[in-house]
């Protein structure tokens, strides 16, 4: 009943849905592929690679993959010892690869080598070419005890908790902290004060660690009451809030 009325809303005569640009909560996923069974597809690219690396096919969905690559059209490799357990930095060679950025050999440089692009993504891929994906290894977080922490990751779970508009994870002497832009419009709608703001972003915080491994947890939050600066794209300027 549910799966008709969400197809009678977008016209009756949805063929596929797709998805892309970033993670989707594992609670969407579930909902539009298991409880409703939309026509769901996912894909992972780059501007420098054409633009696609990995598409889904339909009735084919692997949960948390970006897809599969195309080995007739490229080939793709994970930097690391065991690529399908083990998570490394994604390579992609092949025709699709761009030949450089104009007039910029050093950033050309720093990303092509032997034909290889360095895509800066990190993850991991499986015996079926399926792309799963953590995070940028830019952003990684090396915890003290050595393990790697893909903030993106936390920040999926995180952006669905209440009152969170958009958030940051990134690493300050030692400790994991989120940076948390709140959604007012929904605060003043629940009339909540600062006291009630504070007491609900401290269940988030717990809530979420609850769904983490214990290196992973995030320590503490600050609010941040104006939007994160972006990229024309739309992506955040990490760099900003370090």
């Amino acid at each position: 009943m549910l799966h008709d009325k969400l197809m009678a809303a977008m016209g009756g005569r949805v063929e596929v849905f797709c998805t892309g640009g970033s993670a989707i909560p594992s609670e969407v996923e579930s909902l539009l592929v298991y409880k409703l069974k939309v026509p769901f597809i996912t894909g992972y690219g780059l501007t420098e690679l054409a633009p696609i690396v990995s598409y889904g096919k339909l009735g084919k969905y692997v949960p948390k993959s970006c897809g599969e690559y195309i080995p007739e059209v490229m080939e793709v490799r994970i930097d690391s010892p065991d690529p399908e357990h083990i998570a490394g930095e994604l390579y992609v060679k092949g025709d699709v690869v761009f030949c450089g950025y104009y007039k910029n050999p050093e950033a050309t440089a720093e990303v092509l080598k032997d034909g290889w692009f360095r895509t800066g993504d990190i993850g991991t891929i499986d015996k079926n070419n399926n792309v799963f994906l953590l995070g940028r290894s830019k952003n990684m977080i090396l915890t003290e005890n050595g393990q790697n922490v893909y903030p993106e990751e936390i920040e999926v779970v995180l952006n669905e908790l209440p009152y969170v508009a958009e958030s940051i994870v990134l690493q300050r002497e030692h400790k994991i902290i989120a940076l948390i832009v709140p959604n007012m419009d929904a605060l003043d709608k629940a009339g909540l004060g600062a006291d009630g703001l504070d007491a609900v972003m401290r269940q988030n915080i717990v809530a979420l660690n609850s769904k983490l491994p214990a290196y992973s947890a995030v320590n503490d939050y600050e609010l941040r009451f104006e939007p994160f600066s972006k990229t024309p794209k739309g992506s955040i300027r990490r760099f900003m809030y370090k």
